[in-house]
């Protein structure tokens, strides 16, 4: 194992280890960053089609949402059908599907990587970057309900007529159109209007509710502790989830030799991107499937702990150069 400290709460650690032993020691991650098994035969281990992904993915996903919280978000890599193929397992979990991204890798990477009289398709220059949050749920009794359903619930206790939520917010009908609908166009309040919300219903609410929209019966939840029942998410101006990034090559690919040392090496400017926008500096990220732990470089370079595992003895220890090479890098600029 490589542990690199900036501090005693900012770390990057490694393992030379199959990450199953491990993720029962990982504190809750703020961000998951898998790139695993595609169906490709792309590593020892990997599958050679699509078929099986969801079961090669399921003791993980299993894993990663007990650790995770209403905070994580997770970025899949994968295929098309590789990610369509895992996709069940991910809702069967828990986890809220939120956008798909592409990385179009550009006209270059065709060059000799499709015979495309032998295969009858166009050329596949792109891959999938799914991006999802883990669902907050709330305990009412035997019952777990969604937040929008807990939320519709806590105020009908009060006994109020829902249009007194508009009152309660300081808006026409906003509240009630948004905050507290039950179809499919409902919002997430805000940590403010949650706090006005809360403090109404508190106030005018029948007494023997009381405390209203509180998870332990005692003390209603404040707006610090609403705010973390939400995925972090920063959107950057002039970014879509189209990703026009030519593949990994020069300083930056790793080799053995003259030969790429891995064969999907991630650039190191999109793992960037995706943990920017879902964290926060000293957060902690997950890189279950670590290759080159081209999350970790990323994770240093952002000032985020990270915690990476890779099985292959090789590919860890040049990972573990990469970093340590880096870091001294880093630290002499």
């Amino acid at each position: 194992m490589l542990k690199i400290a900036f501090d005693e709460n900012l770390t990057i650690e490694i393992f030379n280890s199959n990450v199953q032993d491990l993720y029962d020691e990982w504190a809750a991650p703020i961000v998951i960053v898998s790139d695993g098994a595609y169906g490709v035969s792309g590593f020892p281990g990997d599958l050679p089609t699509h078929e099986g992904l969801d079961e090669w993915y399921e003791p993980h996903i299993k894993a990663w949402s007990k650790k995770a919280t209403p905070q994580t978000t997770l970025w899949f890599w994968n295929t098309e059908i590789g990610w369509a193929t895992v996709h069940p397992v991910l809702i069967k979990y828990g986890w809220e599907y939120k956008a798909c991204h592409i990385w179009d890798k550009g006209i270059a990477h065709i060059a000799g990587n499709s015979n495309t009289r032998s295969l009858r398709q166009l050329p596949i220059v792109t891959e999938i970057c799914a991006q999802y949050i883990k669902k907050a749920y709330f305990q009412i009794g035997d019952q777990q309900l969604a937040m929008q359903e807990w939320l519709r619930h806590e105020w009908e206790r009060t006994g109020l007529p829902l249009y007194k939520t508009n009152e309660a917010c300081g808006v026409k009908n906003a509240a009630s159109r948004k905050y507290f609908t039950k179809d499919h166009l409902w919002y997430y309040p805000p940590p403010e209007a949650f706090e006005q919300i809360v403090n109404y219903a508190n106030a005018f609410g029948n007494p023997a509710g009381r405390p209203y929209f509180s998870i332990d019966g005692k003390n209603s939840l404040a707006r610090e502790e609403w705010e973390k029942y939400r995925a972090k998410f920063y959107c950057p101006v002039g970014v879509t989830n189209v990703w026009q990034e030519s593949p990994v090559n020069g300083d930056e690919r790793i080799k053995a030799g003259t030969k790429a040392l891995h064969l999907n090496q991630k650039p190191l400017s999109l793992t960037e991107l995706i943990i920017s926008i879902s964290s926060d500096k000293h957060d902690l990220i997950w890189e279950p499937f670590g290759g080159l732990c081209t999350t970790a470089v990323a994770s240093y370079n952002l000032r985020r702990s990270c915690v990476a595992a890779e099985t292959d003895r090789k590919i860890y220890q040049e990972a573990a150069k990469r970093l340590l090479s880096h870091s001294q890098q880093i630290r002499l600029f």
